[in-house]
């Protein structure tokens, strides 16, 4: 680390000055957005004094040297427990390896500090009583007492590492409430920019904060924790000037929403995004939460709000130290990192886009993806369009006869099922339950629901899971709480449900009569993600909302009511109400928003945040350096990914002679790829599940069992809802294996390619990998035997993934795919790269038809800089880290 720059702050300690560096290479500091600002410091404090120079010219240049590497280190790291279970499986193994190899296990270990909230494991197996939370959390333990004892011995085992238990609430409302420090101080009492990478895409969420942060695949942050830098491209900074104020009734969600389809539509993807104008200033921090949460649905790396009065006062109210304050105010401010509106209008970002806050009006997304908006008035209109139009994002390939469909069905009672019937509507996920405003709102709808004589129907499954309990806290102490529960919108845990597929089952009936009618029905909920068959595998239509139109919606019960225009129910008396008889103002929302919510809420709800439940606390773990590999467990077990390494049999990809295992089209997302959701009888995760004994109502899902490779191996590309051209039509993780032209599960047919010795290649379109930021995306595809991914465009932190797994992502040249090159999916393919190859550099594909017709075609390697290239001779990052530590203390 070089001491250039290296300057005291009076009575606060010593920090890395910007402004001097800035000024000694001629550059005006405040040209530069304040997201390259934070890398700049970042370089001062973490290069070398030979690689200092030239990685300051870098960002002196920014603009120009777009793309360009630069080597960033995360201040620390962010898991939760579906993603940070196999972060630790890995570590664990290669704690094994490490031992095998002749290093001591112990120099495996965290460098970085690393908090891993569980928060991702609770399902909503009952809603809608007082005794659901009970009842879900005992269930939650039940399920996964094996992952939850491997992480508590991790507590015990790993320097540097914080689990939090189970049932305290939301990794990322965690991370913004009481987490993140924002101004990070070193044993050296050297102060710097907290900076966070995480095992979430959603990790984004701390960026309203002041904090860079973003999500990475698992890969990469164990890399991270591991003592390696992230070494990616200097990215464009995409300026987002806010001007005007919300109209009454307008909330974050709504912004947030707007905000995804324009960005979207402007192509930030891989981009940074940060935010400034009057607009910016006038929101609270809270309703910026809610938009940064977002920036993986808008495409961009973060959604960066930088440092202000309105930071200073979010941190007094959610209990942060005086001093801590102080600090961060006198530090940002002494080393350009607080924002002004004077030096923002100076600001010179690759591109401005500005949005007038007058003009957003209540709306939702959906029926498939987050960035298509809909405004609350078009939305039965977009909706019944839907239902008719070619299977796609936009339709679902039914007829205009669909419409009036119906199913008579018995639940309690006589029943009937009719398109666009709400089945679920959960106020879930981190987007909106941080945020005070949209769930006071919400409580005042019940309540004026409630007082004006209205109900749910029974068909519609309504939950509520928090993001912490400070949330619980306001909402009692404002008086909402009881209307809530009586529409039952009942607390049903605190964690990450609906929004990441943890909704549960339906009731029996009601899965029965959508499974005989196939009726296209509807969610909605307070989420960030609404894909194909995420929230449900039974419900087609999924739309996000504000918290205050997930119960618009459970009330009015019908995807096709006019909320605008018609009743959302009758009383008792049978008079119609309105969604405006029930829908509270601007002022009605601050006024008990400022009353309520205080910071000793916030004080309360964190004062044992470490403590954990009695559940938890029962678990015994013993103390031990390598962990005790259970071999009967479909949990956890050790993967394979260090054995050639151990045996000193590593051999790179031959690349020749390769079968196609999968053709798939555009938005090809995460939720696709990775296993996620239920585990369904048939399929080969539950046949191997049922060799080893696991009766199907203990099969429990993808995500809890992550920690398990033969398993995840198994579910990946089996996502019921895949669409393989290779399958002959059949819809499903299937595909044809060629040799036999027979049609298979795509885990059976890599199996037997395995065994012919035969390396796999996948066919891709438009953003193949869109979605969360799940490792297992590349992990699982590595272990079905696929060497190469060649797509249109990737997602940014999926071909990162691909990458850091050792596997080759070639992209199409613009305006050629699949399709225009003639490629079946028939063809063998042989790609052509070269012993010493380069970042982007053109990569040749040859492909032989069944008739020796050969087509060839170019294409861009997609290993973005210098450091990726290693990953590819040694099959992964993880190896490479492992070769690091044993050439550094053998």
């Amino acid at each position: 680390m070089s001491q250039t720059y290296l300057k005291q702050l009076k009575n606060y300690g010593d920090y890395f000055d910007i402004k001097a560096a800035a000024a000694e290479y001629e550059l005006d500091i405040n040209t530069l957005p304040y997201a390259i600002r934070i890398l700049l410091e970042n370089v001062l404090r973490k290069s070398s004094t030979a690689d200092l120079p030239k990685n300051i010219e870098k960002i002196r240049n920014w603009k120009q040297s777009t793309g360009e590497d630069i080597a960033f280190y995360p201040a620390r790291i962010l898991l939760q427990d579906y993603t940070g279970v196999p972060c630790v499986v890995d570590i664990a193994s290669m704690r094994d390896a490490a031992k095998a190899m002749g290093l001591n296990p112990l120099d495996i270990n965290p460098e970085i500090p690393v908090d891993l909230v569980i928060d991702h494991s609770v399902q909503v197996d009952q809603a809608g009583s007082p005794a659901a939370m009970a009842y879900n959390i005992k269930k939650e333990f039940e399920r996964n007492h094996e992952r939850y004892e491997l992480l508590k011995w991790a507590q015990k085992s790993f320097d540097n590492f914080r689990a939090i238990p189970p049932d305290t609430g939301i990794i990322h409302q965690i991370n913004v409430e009481y987490l993140s420090p924002v101004i990070q101080e070193s044993k050296e009492h050297v102060l710097y920019p907290d900076s966070v990478f995480g095992t979430d895409s959603h990790t984004t969420m701390v960026n309203s904060l002041g904090v860079l942060g973003w999500g990475v695949g698992g890969i990469e942050a164990e890399a991270c924790m591991l003592g390696e830098a992230s070494i990616f491209g200097i990215p464009e900074v995409i300026g987002v000037k806010l001007v005007g104020q919300l109209p009454s009734g307008v909330v974050a969600t709504d912004v947030a929403l707007r905000i995804t389809s324009l960005l979207r539509e402007n192509n930030v993807v891989g981009k940074f995004v940060e935010y400034f104008g009057e607009g910016y200033q006038a929101l609270s921090l809270a309703d910026r939460s809610t938009i940064s949460n977002m920036a993986p649905e808008y495409g961009s790396t973060c959604g960066y709000f930088p440092i202000d009065e309105q930071t200073l006062t979010y941190l007094e109210l959610t209990n942060r130290e005086a001093d801590k304050i102080a600090t961060i105010e006198a530090y940002a401010k002494a080393n350009g990192l607080f924002y002004t509106a004077a030096t923002a209008a100076e600001i010179d970002y690759t591109k401005v886009i500005e949005l007038d806050l007058a003009t957003i009006s209540p709306s939702l997304s959906g029926p498939k993806r987050p960035q298509d908006l809909v405004l609350l008035e078009d939305l039965n209109e977009s909706f019944e369009k839907a239902v008719s139009a070619p299977l796609g994002n936009h339709g679902f390939g039914g007829t205009t006869a669909d419409l009036d469909k119906e199913f008579a069905f018995e639940m309690d009672q006589a029943e009937t099922l009719k398109t666009g019937d709400v089945l679920i509507a959960a106020i879930t996920s981190c987007t909106n339950t941080s945020n005070p405003e949209v769930l006071i709102g919400a409580g005042l709808i019940a309540k004026k629901a409630v007082e004006q004589g209205l109900t749910i129907s029974p068909k519609v499954k309504t939950s509520f899971a928090p993001g912490s309990q400070a949330v619980t806290r306001y909402l009692e102490e404002a008086g909402l709480m009881p209307y809530l529960n009586q529409l039952g919108f009942n607390i049903i845990a605190y964690g990450c449900t609906t929004c990441i597929g943890n909704s549960g089952p339906l009731n029996p009936a009601i899965e029965k009569a959508l499974v005989d009618s196939e009726m296209i029905a509807g969610a909605v909920l307070s989420g960030n993600r609404n894909f194909e068959s995420r929230i449900h595998p039974l419900i087609k239509a999924n739309y996000l909302a504000s918290p205050m139109l997930v119960i618009a919606y459970a009330l009015a019960g019908n995807l096709r009511v006019n909320l605008n225009k018609e009743a959302i129910g009758t009383n008792e008396a049978g008079a119609d109400i309105f969604l405006k008889d029930i829908w509270p103002t601007t002022e009605e929302i601050n006024e008990l928003t400022k009353k309520y919510v205080t910071s000793d809420v916030y004080r309360e709800a964190y004062e044992e945040i470490f403590s954990g439940t009695e559940e938890w606390n029962k678990l015994a773990v013993t103390d031990s350096t390598n962990f005790n590999w259970n071999e009967d467990s479909t949990y956890i077990a050790n993967p394979p990914y260090f054995d050639e390494q151990v045996a000193g049999t590593t051999k790179t990809p031959s690349l020749k002679n390769m079968r196609i295992l999968a053709n798939l089209g555009d938005s090809i997302t995460t939720d696709h790829i990775s296993p996620a959701g239920s585990i369904a009888l048939g399929t080969p995760a539950a046949q191997y599940l049922e060799e080893h004994h696991v009766a199907p109502k203990d099969f429990n899902s993808y995500g809890s069992r992550r920690g398990n490779h033969h398993v995840m191996a198994r579910g990946t590309l089996a996502n019921t809802r895949l669409n393989n051209s290779l399958a002959d039509g059949k819809i499903g993780g299937f595909t044809k294996f060629f040799p036999t032209d027979k049609i298979l599960p795509i885990f059976d047919a890599s199996q037997q390619y395995d065994q012919a010795n035969t390396e796999l290649v996948i066919l891709a379109g438009k953003d193949y990998g869109m979605g969360s930021s799940r490792d297992w995306a590349a992990k699982g595809v590595k272990l079905l035997g696929v060497k190469a991914v060649i797509a249109e465009s990737f997602e940014r932190i999926h071909r990162s993934n691909l990458v850091m797994m050792g596997l080759v992502p070639l992209q199409f040249k613009t305006g050629e795919n699949a399709a225009t090159l003639g490629l079946t999916g028939e063809e063998i393919l042989t790609i052509d790269l070269p012993d010493n190859f380069v970042p982007k550099q053109d990569v040749s594909v040859s492909a032989t038809k069944a008739d020796g017709t050969v087509i060839s075609f170019t294409t861009t390697l997609r290993y973005d800089t210098d450091a990726e290239l290693a990953y590819y001779q040694l099959g992964g990052i993880l190896n490479k880290v492992l070769q690091d530590k044993v050439a550094e203390f053998k």
